[in-house]
């Protein structure tokens, strides 16, 4: 299963005028994270499964944070009938259909792998997978995939642990560890912007394989 959490900076046209001398904010990488949704429909294609993906700009309501966490200043301007809607359609409306998969492919298989695909805050052109617990499936895929796409370019590391906002670990403590494999995919917001210190598409190139070489040997 592929999500791609802030794949967009669209805004509804009825809260346009939120942004109206914010243009730049909705546009940098506050307001979504460029590359990811192409990384994210990448993956998905390469592994014939459906990508869960964001529909509306994180400064509205942020998909993976909880409580207040989800709310920007922007968000500040909504009507409270708006923030109901947005919370129930977006924020609750996602995650129930990242349980409704996790469940239904668990039903049909004996464990299902969770790629949560993000773009930026990764300095110096690394790329980080990112797992909540060690031990389990998710911590080996990750040392196998960071070990079959490592290249003199590609830097990939390994995390333990301190995942941004509650959406991965919530799913986490959900599921069984040994059959729902979480991992949280950073990769440099650079490689897609700039094309450094890799082609964008040599970079998805290797993660894709890297990623199919790992399910093969798990």
């Amino acid at each position: 299963m592929v999500s791609c959490e802030y794949a967009t900076c669209a805004v509804p046209e009825a809260q346009r005028a939120l942004f109206a001398e914010s243009e730049e904010v909705l546009q940098s990488e506050q307001g979504w994270e460029p590359g990811a949704l192409n990384l994210g429909q990448a993956f998905a294609r390469s592994v014939r499964t459906p990508l869960v993906h964001g529909e509306i700009t994180r400064l509205l309501i942020d998909l993976e944070a909880d409580e207040e966490n989800r709310w920007s200043r922007f968000s500040e301007g909504l009507s409270e009938q708006t923030r109901e809607r947005f919370e129930r359609r977006m924020w609750v409306g996602y995650r129930e259909t990242l349980r409704q998969r996790i469940n239904e492919d668990l039903r049909r298989h004996d464990a299902v792998v969770h790629i949560a695909v993000h773009t930026g805050g990764v300095a110096d052109g690394r790329v980080v997978l990112r797992v909540a617990e060690a031990g389990g499936l998710a911590a080996g895929l990750a040392d196998a995939w960071a070990k079959a796409a490592r290249t003199e370019v590609l830097d990939i590391g390994r995390a333990t642990g301190d995942m941004p906002g509650g959406l991965l670990p919530g799913l986490v403590g959900e599921f069984p560890a040994d059959r729902y494999a979480a991992v949280r995919l950073e990769v440099a917001a650079g490689y897609f912007l700039l094309g450094k210190p890799m082609r964008w598409d040599a970079c998805k190139k290797a993660l894709i394989a890297g990623l199919r070489r790992a399910l093969e040997e798990a």
